[in-house]
Parts: structure tokens; sequence; C-alpha cells
């Protein structure tokens, strides 16, 4: 992974944050962006066909920080259909930039599965919340301050959707070059094979179903 990060957050911290959180997909192409937002509390983008993820965040973020998420169930309604916000609590800014980070980088494993990535908004919110609730103990909550049940909102395998991104274990086989190969006790060298040769509005406390991107080659 090429990370850079213009915020004052630790470049080694967030770094094997985020690269701990990508295992086991492959990174070895990916560019991460960590900067400051010009505004809004926190965005994010993914360029598709260039492999690169922005994460921007807010200067004058407080946290603890509160964030609404769009990872209920969809309910059905006279008028069509709705989906209550959970609100997602994040110690740091840290914590904050890895949300972000997943989202996007559960949008670039949908489009390196060939999947469409139309309408994904809830699944990119769900891997991202359910890593910040389960290693960070993030908690999670309804509009009135409630505990949300577990089944509520984790009730997809997102690891089987994208199950056709490449993986770390894809990454370290042979690339073309010599493969020693053994013939009747002689040692003989034949060519091995060559392999195979996302920008978004932010989100706020007053606004915290704005999108983290788009659809058209770039992730949100």
């Amino acid at each position: 992974m090429n990370f850079r990060n213009s915020t004052q957050l630790s470049d080694a911290r967030l770094y094997a944050m985020l690269l701990r959180h990508t295992t086991p997909y492959r990174h070895d192409r990916l560019t991460v962006a960590v900067r400051y937002s010009r505004g809004a509390d926190f965005s994010g983008t993914c360029y598709y066909h260039d492999a690169v993820i922005y994460v921007n965040l807010g200067r004058n973020n407080r946290y603890p920080y509160t964030l609404g998420t769009g990872i209920a169930k969809a309910r059905t309604t006279r008028g069509g259909w709705r989906r209550e916000i959970y609100y997602l609590t994040v110690a740091d800014a840290e914590q904050l930039v890895l949300f972000v980070y997943l989202h996007e980088l559960y949008h670039y494993l949908i489009k390196l599965a060939g999947r469409s990535p139309r309408r994904k908004e809830a699944m990119c919110d769900r891997f991202a919340t359910r890593v910040l609730v389960d290693e960070y103990g993030c908690r999670l909550r309804d509009a009135r301050g409630r505990p949300v049940a577990r089944e509520t909102w984790d009730f997809q395998n997102l690891h089987a959707f994208v199950a056709a991104a490449p993986t770390e274990r894809q990454m370290r086989l042979p690339l073309c070059g010599e493969i020693p190969v053994t013939i009747r006790g002689v040692p003989v060298g034949r060519p091995g094979p060559r392999p195979a040769i996302a920008k978004c509005p932010g989100r706020s406390r007053a606004n915290p179903r704005g999108a983290i991107g788009n659809e058209n080659g770039r992730g949100t």
C-alpha cells in the first residue's frame, strides 16, 4: 500500500491500523491519502481505475464523535421503503479515519470482485461498522439512544460477497522468471507463467446521511 498522511495524526499508527484491516485483501496497487477536508466533518472518495482512496478529515471535529450510518434493515412502508439511522460513536480521529477508509475499501473490493458498485452504501457502512464495533468496542445506538441488537444490522456475509476480489495469498504466487525444476536429478530452469495482466459529499452531525461518494468510476 502506498500511504500518504498530511494530517497531524501519527503516520505509523494510521498506516498500521489501515493495513491490519485491509488483510487479507490484496493492496499492493492501492494508494491511500489521508488529508484535512475543506469544511465537512469527514468524507471519502474511491477512484476505482487508479486504485486510489482519499480520506478527508475535519480539522475541528470534537471527540468522541457520533456519526449516522445506514446499516439497519430496510423496511417497507406505504410510500416505498425506509431505513432507520443507527448512530456509531468513535473515540478519536484515528477511528473516524478508519471508518471512512473501510467504507471506501469495500467499494473498491466490490469493483475488484466484478460486481456492480451501485446502491451499496449500506453494505459499505456495515463493513466499516463491524470492525469498529468488534475491534474497538465502539457503541452503536438508535435515535432514542438505545443499544442496537446485532441481528438488526449484521445480517450479511460481506466477505463472501467480495470473495472474487484478489487476496494476499494470490499476490504471493510466483511471477514471471525462472522456476527451478528437476528432471531425473538434473536441475533445469524454465520460464514461469506471466501474471495476468471513486468526489463525494461529506457527512456531518447535521447531515448524517450524506454520501461518502458516487458511482461513475468512483466510490463513495
